[in-house]
């Protein structure tokens, strides 16, 4: 295949001097803080967002992501960078990146929005652009979906008329210490000339960026990733269980087991996982060896097992402690802390404590959430979500569940105040009230 060497080059030399046309698809946790840095890096961005009420609250300087402070995206909107749910403001890119949601339907990989994107994109590629996708996927899934998406839509072919790369996302929600500029930033391509653009566009405003032989190393880098957090997680989970059933502190010995300087990891328990990422993204490999080996990845599927039922595990948990004040369920006021997967921020999705409330409500009780991040409009309608805390919720409640333990939650009121506990997050520490149990 005869590649035209000169538009590599004229590509490259303009990432260099920041002259690159930027357009990235995905306006959420990951793709606005990937368009707020090549802003600021001096690149001309476009940031489509399929949700137009998104896209206006964004062009009108109103985030609704937390590592994104509205001064941080106006100052964007200052220097040029636009916001839109219109398609045709996506023309004369160079460099797109595709940051879109891949969610699971019926425990199935759905890629409609990576296809949809690369419809969108195949419209409107020219020759010598670069395309690369960040979303979390099954290994494969650039060269064997994006690719030939692309070429079908424009008529030109990946490696010979544009580049095409993959670089997974690593951005962790809340994180104070790492974010996007200093977490290595892993970086693949179809071929040479495009992992040189791809590893010259996120150089130029991340500090280092890691080279992988393919595009296919590069996706199972992120699920390797989240699958060894997903795996740790279930077994922590799983002895926290047996733990308390054989009448010893799981978390104190997982403390103490941590200690040690060598040879361990800490993970703790908890009332499940949420988020995009560990519910979903090892599921992607697990689907990948079954469709194309004919296989079982038994560990996934048994981490998935354990951390899917531990919402069931903490309703049992919440039976049992209203038991001891000769209190059935059905009826009972509980009160949960925190409706979003992580602390100190808003995403919803996945998150442990929606499945809780369900099943609580299921059973009988009286259920309100609390949680200053989370929208109303993000969960469903009838759920009784409040953004303040105060002493006199607690004590109307029987019972108070910390599910997501956010730094702005008092605490110490939360000991006073409630009749009895149930920390599922191992926030409140020793010496513990007699009101107060641990997962």
């Amino acid at each position: 295949m005869a590649r035209k060497e000169p538009f590599v080059t004229d590509l490259l030399q303009r990432i260099d001097q920041r002259s690159a046309r930027v357009a990235v698809l995905g306006q959420g946790y990951v793709g606005l803080v990937v368009a707020m840095r090549a802003s600021e890096a001096g690149f001309d961005v476009t940031g489509f967002e399929i949700d137009r009420h998104r896209a206006e609250r964004l062009a009108a300087g109103d985030s609704f992501v937390e590592d994104v402070p509205n001064d941080v995206l106006q100052a964007a909107l200052a220097r040029g960078y636009r916001a839109t749910s219109d398609p045709d403001d996506l023309a004369d890119f160079d460099v797109a990146i595709i940051s879109v949601p891949t969610p699971l339907r019926e425990r199935l990989p759905d890629l409609s929005y990576i296809e949809s994107a690369a419809d969108l994109l195949a419209k409107r590629l020219r020759p010598g652009c670069l395309v690369v996708l960040e979303s979390t996927t099954y290994p494969g899934t650039t060269e064997e979906l994006v690719g030939p998406r692309l070429a079908q839509g424009s008529g030109l072919e990946a490696g010979r008329d544009f580049l095409l790369g993959y670089s997974p996302e690593r951005i962790d929600p809340g994180n104070a210490q790492y974010g996007l500029h200093n977490t290595p930033k892993v970086v693949a391509g179809i071929d040479a000339a495009s992992l040189q653009a791809v590893s010259a566009f996120y150089g130029s405003f991340v500090e280092r960026t890691v080279p992988v032989p393919g595009c296919g190393e590069a996706e199972l880098t992120k699920i390797i990733e989240n699958t060894f957090r997903h795996v740790n997680i279930a077994l922590v989970n799983e002895i926290a269980m047996f733990a308390h059933d054989l009448g010893i502190d799981a978390s104190a010995a997982i403390e103490a087991a941590a200690t040690k300087p060598f040879g361990y990891l800490k993970f703790m328990p908890g009332p499940g996982v949420g988020g995009h990422c560990l519910p979903i993204d090892p599921t992607y490999l697990s689907w990948r060896v079954k469709q194309h080996l004919g296989e079982s990845f038994r560990f996934i599927e048994l981490a998935n097992e354990i951390n899917e039922h531990m919402p069931n595990y903490v309703v049992r948990r919440t039976t049992s402690l209203l038991n001891l004040d000769r209190k059935a369920v059905n009826g009972a006021r509980v009160t949960i802390l925190g409706a979003s997967y992580k602390p100190n921020v808003g995403d919803a999705r996945e998150a442990p404590a929606w499945p809780i409330i369900r099943l609580l409500r299921e059973l009988g009780a009286v259920v309100v959430a609390v949680d200053p991040y989370v929208r109303q409009i993000e969960v469903e309608d009838d759920v009784d979500l409040r953004t303040v805390l105060d002493a006199g919720l607690l004590r109307q409640s029987d019972l108070v569940v910390i599910v997501t333990d956010h730094d702005v939650f008092d605490y110490d009121l939360v000991m006073r105040e409630s009749a009895r506990v149930l920390d599922t997050r191992n926030r409140l520490k020793d010496p513990l009230p007699g009101n107060v149990e641990r997962l």
